[in-house]
Protein backbone atom coordinates (compact mmCIF):
# COMPACT_ATOMS: atom_id res chain seq x y z
CA UNK A 1 0.00 0.00 0.00
CA UNK A 2 1.28 3.26 -1.05
CA UNK A 3 2.21 6.25 1.95
CA UNK A 4 0.33 9.33 2.01
CA UNK A 5 0.55 12.38 3.91
CA UNK A 6 -2.54 13.96 5.74
CA UNK A 7 -2.53 16.98 8.26
CA UNK A 8 1.51 15.96 9.05
CA UNK A 9 1.09 12.56 9.14
CA UNK A 10 2.78 9.78 6.70
CA UNK A 11 0.72 6.69 6.74
CA UNK A 12 -0.82 4.04 4.52
CA UNK A 13 -3.66 5.35 1.73
CA UNK A 14 -6.25 3.17 2.95
CA UNK A 15 -5.83 4.51 6.75
CA UNK A 16 -6.38 7.96 5.85
CA UNK A 17 -9.84 9.33 6.68
CA UNK A 18 -10.71 12.88 5.93
CA UNK A 19 -14.20 13.90 8.21
CA UNK A 20 -17.75 14.33 5.53
CA UNK A 21 -17.98 17.97 6.98
CA UNK A 22 -14.51 19.16 5.03
CA UNK A 23 -15.41 21.82 3.10
CA UNK A 24 -13.82 20.29 0.82
CA UNK A 25 -16.23 17.64 0.22
CA UNK A 26 -19.07 19.46 0.87
CA UNK A 27 -18.17 22.76 -1.25
CA UNK A 28 -15.14 21.89 -3.68
CA UNK A 29 -14.00 24.60 -1.25
CA UNK A 30 -10.44 23.64 -1.82
CA UNK A 31 -6.81 24.06 -4.32
CA UNK A 32 -5.17 20.93 -5.82
CA UNK A 33 -2.29 21.00 -7.83
CA UNK A 34 -0.43 17.32 -9.59
CA UNK A 35 3.31 17.72 -9.55
CA UNK A 36 5.01 14.86 -11.71
CA UNK A 37 8.03 13.28 -11.45
CA UNK A 38 10.90 11.26 -13.20
CA UNK A 39 13.63 9.85 -11.66
CA UNK A 40 12.92 11.43 -8.46
CA UNK A 41 13.25 14.76 -10.20
CA UNK A 42 9.97 16.89 -9.94
CA UNK A 43 9.02 18.87 -12.34
CA UNK A 44 8.14 22.68 -12.23
CA UNK A 45 7.60 22.09 -8.30
CA UNK A 46 8.47 26.18 -7.67
CA UNK A 47 5.53 27.24 -9.99
CA UNK A 48 2.78 24.89 -9.08
CA UNK A 49 3.42 26.13 -5.36
CA UNK A 50 3.43 29.51 -6.59
CA UNK A 51 0.23 28.75 -8.37
CA UNK A 52 -1.22 27.02 -5.23
CA UNK A 53 -0.05 30.33 -2.79
CA UNK A 54 -1.99 31.99 -5.21
CA UNK A 55 -5.07 30.44 -5.39
CA UNK A 56 -5.35 29.88 -1.66
CA UNK A 57 -4.86 33.81 -1.30
CA UNK A 58 -7.31 34.28 -3.84
CA UNK A 59 -10.06 32.13 -1.39
CA UNK A 60 -9.00 33.51 1.31
CA UNK A 61 -7.29 30.02 3.02
CA UNK A 62 -4.93 30.59 5.59
CA UNK A 63 -1.84 28.26 4.66
CA UNK A 64 -0.42 26.40 7.20
CA UNK A 65 2.82 25.24 5.28
CA UNK A 66 5.50 27.13 3.79
CA UNK A 67 7.01 26.14 0.27
CA UNK A 68 10.05 24.68 2.19
CA UNK A 69 7.32 22.22 4.26
CA UNK A 70 5.20 21.34 1.24
CA UNK A 71 8.63 20.38 -0.79
CA UNK A 72 9.80 18.07 2.06
CA UNK A 73 6.33 16.63 1.86
CA UNK A 74 6.72 15.86 -2.07
CA UNK A 75 9.94 14.99 -1.58
CA UNK A 76 9.34 12.22 1.19
CA UNK A 77 6.09 10.89 -0.95
CA UNK A 78 8.46 10.26 -3.49
CA UNK A 79 11.09 8.37 -1.96
CA UNK A 80 8.96 6.30 0.87
CA UNK A 81 6.84 5.38 -2.28
CA UNK A 82 9.68 4.56 -5.24
CA UNK A 83 9.64 1.08 -3.79
CA UNK A 84 6.06 0.38 -3.85
CA UNK A 85 4.86 1.87 -7.63
CA UNK A 86 6.15 0.17 -10.55
CA UNK A 87 8.77 2.72 -12.36
CA UNK A 88 10.05 5.72 -10.72
CA UNK A 89 7.52 8.08 -12.73
CA UNK A 90 5.69 9.21 -10.41
CA UNK A 91 3.08 12.13 -9.46
CA UNK A 92 2.08 13.62 -6.19
CA UNK A 93 -1.62 14.90 -5.76
CA UNK A 94 -1.65 17.79 -3.61
CA UNK A 95 -4.50 19.09 -2.33
CA UNK A 96 -5.29 21.88 0.17
CA UNK A 97 -9.23 22.32 1.49
CA UNK A 98 -10.44 25.33 3.76
CA UNK A 99 -10.96 22.50 6.18
CA UNK A 100 -13.87 20.55 8.40
CA UNK A 101 -16.57 22.94 10.61
CA UNK A 102 -19.39 21.48 12.60
CA UNK A 103 -22.03 22.86 10.24
CA UNK A 104 -22.85 23.46 6.40
CA UNK A 105 -22.73 27.09 5.79
CA UNK A 106 -22.35 28.90 2.72
CA UNK A 107 -20.37 31.79 4.50
CA UNK A 108 -16.16 31.12 4.89
CA UNK A 109 -15.76 30.04 9.03
CA UNK A 110 -13.17 31.94 10.48
CA UNK A 111 -11.73 29.75 13.25
CA UNK A 112 -11.06 26.53 11.84
CA UNK A 113 -7.61 24.45 10.23
CA UNK A 114 -6.92 23.99 7.05
CA UNK A 115 -6.77 20.14 5.25
CA UNK A 116 -3.60 19.12 3.73
CA UNK A 117 -3.90 15.86 1.84
CA UNK A 118 -1.51 14.12 -0.86
CA UNK A 119 -0.68 11.08 -2.12
CA UNK A 120 1.53 9.43 -4.48
CA UNK A 121 0.86 7.48 -8.14
CA UNK A 122 2.53 6.07 -10.91
CA UNK A 123 2.06 8.36 -13.90
CA UNK A 124 3.17 7.64 -17.85
CA UNK A 125 6.54 8.38 -19.06
CA UNK A 126 7.08 11.46 -21.13
CA UNK A 127 6.54 11.27 -24.55
CA UNK A 128 9.47 10.76 -27.16
CA UNK A 129 10.60 13.57 -28.69
CA UNK A 130 10.06 11.95 -32.01
CA UNK A 131 6.99 12.76 -34.31
CA UNK A 132 7.62 9.15 -35.95
CA UNK A 133 6.64 7.56 -32.75
CA UNK A 134 4.11 9.57 -31.36
CA UNK A 135 0.36 8.17 -32.11
CA UNK A 136 -1.47 12.23 -31.42
CA UNK A 137 -4.79 12.58 -29.86
CA UNK A 138 -7.77 12.99 -31.59
CA UNK A 139 -10.42 16.10 -29.59
CA UNK A 140 -13.70 17.18 -29.98
CA UNK A 141 -15.14 21.51 -29.50
CA UNK A 142 -17.23 23.00 -27.36
CA UNK A 143 -18.46 25.93 -26.43
CA UNK A 144 -17.04 27.04 -22.52
CA UNK A 145 -20.05 26.64 -20.24
CA UNK A 146 -18.18 26.53 -17.01
CA UNK A 147 -18.26 28.84 -14.63
CA UNK A 148 -15.82 32.74 -15.28
CA UNK A 149 -13.18 32.32 -12.42
CA UNK A 150 -10.86 29.90 -14.86
CA UNK A 151 -7.72 30.79 -13.86
CA UNK A 152 -8.38 29.34 -9.81
CA UNK A 153 -7.20 25.58 -9.79
CA UNK A 154 -10.64 24.75 -7.51
CA UNK A 155 -11.39 21.36 -6.39
CA UNK A 156 -14.93 21.74 -7.50
CA UNK A 157 -14.38 20.69 -11.15
CA UNK A 158 -18.29 19.38 -12.69
CA UNK A 159 -18.29 21.61 -15.00
CA UNK A 160 -14.61 20.44 -16.22
CA UNK A 161 -15.92 16.77 -15.82
CA UNK A 162 -18.93 17.67 -17.85
CA UNK A 163 -16.78 19.00 -20.96
CA UNK A 164 -14.72 16.26 -20.79
CA UNK A 165 -17.14 13.52 -20.61
CA UNK A 166 -18.67 14.81 -23.49
CA UNK A 167 -15.41 13.96 -25.43
CA UNK A 168 -14.98 10.99 -24.17
CA UNK A 169 -18.58 9.81 -25.49
CA UNK A 170 -17.89 10.77 -28.98
CA UNK A 171 -14.47 8.65 -29.06
CA UNK A 172 -12.07 11.32 -28.40
CA UNK A 173 -9.55 11.93 -25.25
CA UNK A 174 -10.23 15.52 -24.17
CA UNK A 175 -11.99 18.99 -25.34
CA UNK A 176 -11.39 22.50 -26.84
CA UNK A 177 -13.48 24.79 -25.72
CA UNK A 178 -14.57 28.59 -26.52
CA UNK A 179 -16.18 31.19 -25.67
CA UNK A 180 -19.19 33.01 -27.07
CA UNK A 181 -16.66 35.03 -29.19
CA UNK A 182 -16.02 32.24 -30.54
CA UNK A 183 -12.39 32.49 -29.06
CA UNK A 184 -10.76 29.34 -27.70
CA UNK A 185 -9.82 29.46 -23.73
CA UNK A 186 -8.39 26.32 -23.40
CA UNK A 187 -9.41 22.22 -22.51
CA UNK A 188 -11.20 20.71 -19.90
CA UNK A 189 -8.19 19.51 -18.16
CA UNK A 190 -5.37 21.10 -20.60
CA UNK A 191 -4.16 24.05 -22.47
CA UNK A 192 -4.36 24.89 -25.82
CA UNK A 193 -1.19 25.95 -28.49
CA UNK A 194 -1.85 26.30 -32.39
CA UNK A 195 0.58 26.59 -34.80
CA UNK A 196 0.02 29.22 -37.18
CA UNK A 197 2.46 30.12 -40.36
CA UNK A 198 5.52 28.33 -38.37
CA UNK A 199 4.63 30.59 -35.33
CA UNK A 200 3.90 28.76 -32.41
CA UNK A 201 0.54 30.54 -30.56
CA UNK A 202 -1.24 30.18 -27.07
CA UNK A 203 -4.46 32.24 -25.67
CA UNK A 204 -3.01 34.53 -23.21
CA UNK A 205 -3.79 34.34 -19.70
CA UNK A 206 -7.34 35.67 -18.19
CA UNK A 207 -10.09 34.73 -16.07
CA UNK A 208 -10.90 32.13 -18.76
CA UNK A 209 -8.41 29.28 -18.72
CA UNK A 210 -6.11 28.16 -16.08
CA UNK A 211 -2.40 29.33 -15.78
CA UNK A 212 -0.82 26.25 -16.60
CA UNK A 213 2.57 24.87 -15.21
CA UNK A 214 3.41 22.97 -18.03
CA UNK A 215 1.99 26.46 -20.40
CA UNK A 216 4.47 28.17 -18.68
CA UNK A 217 7.45 25.44 -18.51
CA UNK A 218 6.77 25.52 -22.11
CA UNK A 219 7.18 29.20 -23.23
CA UNK A 220 9.65 29.74 -20.98
CA UNK A 221 11.61 26.95 -22.64
CA UNK A 222 10.56 28.37 -26.39
CA UNK A 223 12.25 31.73 -25.32
CA UNK A 224 15.39 29.60 -24.39
CA UNK A 225 15.64 27.95 -27.15
CA UNK A 226 14.41 30.76 -29.64
CA UNK A 227 11.05 29.52 -30.94
CA UNK A 228 9.25 31.93 -32.30
CA UNK A 229 6.07 32.02 -30.33
CA UNK A 230 3.39 34.19 -29.03
CA UNK A 231 0.09 34.45 -26.81
CA UNK A 232 -2.23 35.78 -28.59
CA UNK A 233 -6.14 35.20 -29.18
CA UNK A 234 -6.77 31.82 -31.07
CA UNK A 235 -10.63 31.67 -33.10
CA UNK A 236 -12.07 28.83 -33.27
CA UNK A 237 -11.46 29.11 -37.16
CA UNK A 238 -7.72 29.45 -36.87
CA UNK A 239 -7.88 26.53 -34.61
CA UNK A 240 -9.76 24.59 -37.49
CA UNK A 241 -7.09 25.60 -40.35
CA UNK A 242 -3.98 25.41 -38.33
CA UNK A 243 -0.93 23.81 -39.05
CA UNK A 244 -0.48 21.86 -35.65
CA UNK A 245 -2.43 21.81 -32.69
CA UNK A 246 -1.12 20.99 -28.91
CA UNK A 247 -2.39 20.19 -25.47
CA UNK A 248 0.03 20.63 -22.87
CA UNK A 249 -0.97 19.16 -18.67
CA UNK A 250 1.20 18.16 -16.20
CA UNK A 251 0.46 14.56 -17.31
CA UNK A 252 -0.06 15.37 -20.99
CA UNK A 253 3.29 17.32 -21.22
CA UNK A 254 3.17 19.12 -24.93
CA UNK A 255 0.62 16.23 -26.42
CA UNK A 256 0.22 16.91 -30.40
CA UNK A 257 -3.43 17.05 -31.58
CA UNK A 258 -4.14 15.31 -35.39
CA UNK A 259 -7.99 16.28 -35.36
CA UNK A 260 -10.53 18.38 -33.99
CA UNK A 261 -14.46 17.68 -33.85
CA UNK A 262 -13.83 15.15 -36.93
CA UNK A 263 -11.52 18.07 -39.04
CA UNK A 264 -7.87 16.69 -39.29
CA UNK A 265 -5.25 18.84 -37.74
CA UNK A 266 -2.62 19.56 -40.87
CA UNK A 267 -1.40 15.76 -42.21
CA UNK A 268 -2.75 14.66 -39.64
CA UNK A 269 0.59 13.24 -37.77
CA UNK A 270 2.22 15.12 -35.36
CA UNK A 271 4.56 18.37 -37.16
CA UNK A 272 7.92 18.83 -37.15
CA UNK A 273 7.59 22.25 -35.19
CA UNK A 274 5.92 20.12 -32.18
CA UNK A 275 9.23 18.13 -32.27
CA UNK A 276 10.92 21.01 -31.90
CA UNK A 277 9.23 22.21 -29.28
CA UNK A 278 9.08 18.95 -27.00
CA UNK A 279 12.64 18.91 -27.57
CA UNK A 280 13.40 22.39 -26.34
CA UNK A 281 10.67 21.10 -23.05
CA UNK A 282 12.63 18.06 -22.52
CA UNK A 283 15.56 20.28 -21.96
CA UNK A 284 14.84 22.61 -20.10
CA UNK A 285 11.40 21.55 -18.00
CA UNK A 286 13.47 20.72 -14.66
CA UNK A 287 15.54 24.03 -14.85
CA UNK A 288 12.44 26.36 -15.42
Amino acid sequence: MTIAFLNGQYLPLDEARISPMDRGFLFGDGIYEVIPSYGGKAVGLAAHLERMNNGLAELEIKNPYRDQEYQQIISTLILRNKSKLASDNIGVYLHVSRGTDTKRFHAYPKHITATIFAFAFEISPPPPADRKLVKGLKVSLCEDLRWHRCHIKSTALLGNVMHFEHGQRQGNQETILYNRERQVTEASSSNVFVVDNGVIRTPPLDNQLLPGITRKLALESFKREGLVFSESVVTVRELLNAQEVWLTSSSKEISPVIEVDGHKVGSGRPGPVWERAIQAYNKYKFSC
